[in-house]
């Protein structure tokens, strides 16, 4: 298929007539750029885009996140065609827990149950006894039984905040994390801290630990934005993904919205340093949209030994 794209062509109308002729759904991570959100027909986190997905009753479902969200949908529709604009959108977070050295793992601590962060491989939710997400990880991990202990993987990050919440002190951390959560500047935000002395600092529990001890709020991309609804003319730091600042300009239109930067030198500082995106959700683009609708290409598929095995463990999560 060429991927030459017509010098003439309206790209949002082109998507919408091939979204009409497709029969169509755009699932869109909150992490998206502006336009793509503004075109899908569901915008959410993991928690949210996977319900979705479940629910869906359309014959094409292109997922404009990453991989292993694309993953989640096949699981769920393996009669439907599902797509992702660039097969190559990741996660620096399912890499670091490839299922052969997860099943290794568990083989090693079989009185352990497993409780799988949704940023992972279908092969790796495979070996899982349930997934969770970052809306709901705390409550997974309180439904499990104590007679048991528990290993959480593939994030140290949320795995040891949700420690800190339950009160299960019983969970080992797969060592996983993700490099845009683990690079934010611990100096940078004690700057805009300084020099916006009101400012609430809110944050997503993939933070490390001295970014989330410095945080008013910490909680999923959903919690975040739900958080800063209807605060009026307040500001906030916001220690995530900067694509969700679209949402909270939507949500709060009065509020002032600080993305935290990544780390950089002290003489980038105050202010200078560039938000801290990332690179995979940064991958898809509206042309690659259009590109995937009218090819039906790249599909994201999953065998089907795999698959129900994965969808034992999510059902068990969506069932809470």
């Amino acid at each position: 298929m060429s991927s030459t794209l017509p010098a003439d062509l309206d790209l949002l109308a082109g998507i919408q007539q091939l979204r009409v002729e497709r029969k169509a759904i755009i699932l869109a991570h909150y992490y998206q750029e502006a336009a793509i959100q503004d075109l899908a027909d569901v915008v959410g986190d993991s928690l949210q885009l996977a319900r979705a997905a479940r629910d869906m009753d359309a014959e094409v479902i292109l997922f404009a996140g990453v991989h292993f969200m694309a993953e989640v949908a096949s699981i769920y529709n393996p009669g439907r065609i599902v797509l992702v604009p660039d097969l190559d959108a990741g996660c620096s977070l399912a890499d670091a827990a490839p299922a052969a050295d997860v099943l290794a793992w568990k083989a090693a601590h079989p009185d352990h149950q497993v409780v799988a962060y949704i940023n992972c491989t279908a092969a790796t939710k495979a070996a899982a006894d349930i997934i969770c997400t970052s809306s709901n990880a705390v409550k997974v991990v309180e439904s499990m039984p104590t007679d048991r202990p528990i290993l959480f993987l593939p994030d140290r990050n949320l795995g040891a905040w949700v420690q800190s919440q339950s009160g299960r002190q019983d969970i080992s951390l797969w060592d996983g994390a993700c490099e845009v959560h683990e690079t934010f500047s611990l100096p940078a935000l004690r700057d805009l801290k300084a020099r916006h002395p009101h400012a609430q600092v809110i944050a997503h529990p993939e933070c490390e630990p001295p970014i989330l001890a410095e945080a008013d709020h910490i909680g999923s991309t959903a919690s975040l934005l739900s958080f800063i609804t209807d605060k009026g003319e307040a500001t906030f730091i916001v220690a995530t993904e900067p694509g969700i600042v679209h949402q909270m300009v939507r949500a709060n239109p009065q509020a002032t919205f600080i993305p935290l930067p990544a780390t950089c030198d002290a003489d980038a500082l105050p202010g200078r340093c560039d938000a801290n995106e990332c690179r995979y959700m940064r991958m898809n683009t509206l042309e690659k949209i259009y590109l995937a609708l009218r090819d039906l290409q790249p599909r994201v598929t999953v065998d089907e030994e795999t698959r129900v095995r994965a969808l034992a463990p999510l059902d068990r999560m969506l069932a809470l």
